[in-house]
């Protein structure tokens, strides 16, 4: 049995560049050097072990990529075969990193739901089931991202990051409250086309978008987890909400001022601060997830730069 974690601690890095541009220290945890590229790693990897321990023998899962690349890892990793399920707007990067895990990868369906319902059909005769964002093990093990930054002397007064389905802002929603820091403002961004958070607190309930429109397909969930609905009612979560185009110049100028490559689902929080967005100013320490993601080039984000000008 693999008994050291599927991640690995990421570095607290703050970034002086960002930090004159809010007028506030700026620290960015880098979840986008985990083996995976991104924090993915974390939940699927606690999850994996979990089920590894209770006799699993295969594991299958549906993702827009980040999710489908750390399950193939993480069954690489444990001797465990994978299956992963993707819609057709996966990118054929993302694709060829599953492969490469030595993962069996099938296309299903234009959205990612459609992926998830057939790959739930195909769960029940091929092995456990791994959900790319919506599971107690997976907030569980995201929440170690927290427990790392205050083991490294830093403690946020705000924290941002990305929207997809909400797992991530349900693991720091736990890190941050197990470390007592019940207060602190977490900013959830997500972009234009994929705002299913916000839909959902403007509503005050569990909504499902109609499409999701975004090129930040990695934020695709047409609803998001109803326990990250439950977090904006038991935590103070802002929403802000970016374009497209502000999410890739994001990853066009942190590539360029920290040497980083990220995708568009990433970079909606690296914009918030590129946009100085006035709800984080007066802030003492904002920590900036670094969620990465393994479905872009830079050739690809400069396309989508000209394309939405």
């Amino acid at each position: 049995m693999y008994q050291q974690p599927i991640h690995i601690k990421t570095p607290l890095l703050p970034s002086n560049l960002l930090s004159n541009l809010i007028e506030s220290k700026v620290w960015l945890k880098l979840e986008s050097l985990q083996p995976t590229g991104s924090f993915k790693a974390r939940g699927v990897g606690y999850a994996c072990q979990h089920h590894i321990i209770n006799g699993a023998k295969r594991f299958v899962s549906s993702s827009g990529g980040n999710a489908g690349v750390a399950v193939a890892y993480a069954g690489r990793t444990l001797g465990v075969p994978v299956i992963v399920v993707v819609p057709k707007t996966t990118s054929a990067r993302a694709i060829e990193l599953i492969e490469a895990e030595n993962a069996q990868v099938i296309i299903k369906g234009d959205l990612w739901n459609e992926a998830h319902e057939y790959a739930l059909q195909l769960a029940k005769e091929e092995g456990v089931y791994i959900h790319p964002f919506d599971d107690p093990l997976l907030w569980k093990g995201h929440s170690t991202l927290i427990d790392e930054v205050i083991e490294d002397g830093v403690k946020p007064d705000a924290v941002v990051l990305s929207v997809g389905g909400g797992g991530l802002l349900s693991g720091v929603v736990e890190g941050l409250h197990r470390h007592g820091l019940v207060d602190v403002p977490i900013f959830a961004v997500e972009t234009v086309g994929a705002a299913s958070l916000h839909a959902a607190t403007t509503a005050n309930q569990l909504v499902e978008l109609g499409a999701i429109t975004s090129i930040a397909t990695t934020l695709g969930a047409k609803q998001v987890a109803s326990n990250a609905f439950e977090c904006t009612q038991k935590h103070p979560v802002k929403n802000i909400i970016l374009s497209d185009l502000d999410a890739v110049n994001a990853c066009l100028s942190f590539a360029s001022d920290h040497r980083l490559l990220v995708e568009p689902a990433c970079g909606a929080a690296l914009a918030a601060i590129y946009k100085k967005d006035a709800m984080l100013k007066n802030k003492k320490n904002v920590l900036v997830i670094v969620c990465g993601g393994v479905g872009v080039t830079i050739s690809q984000l400069i396309a989508w730069s000209e394309q939405l000008r």
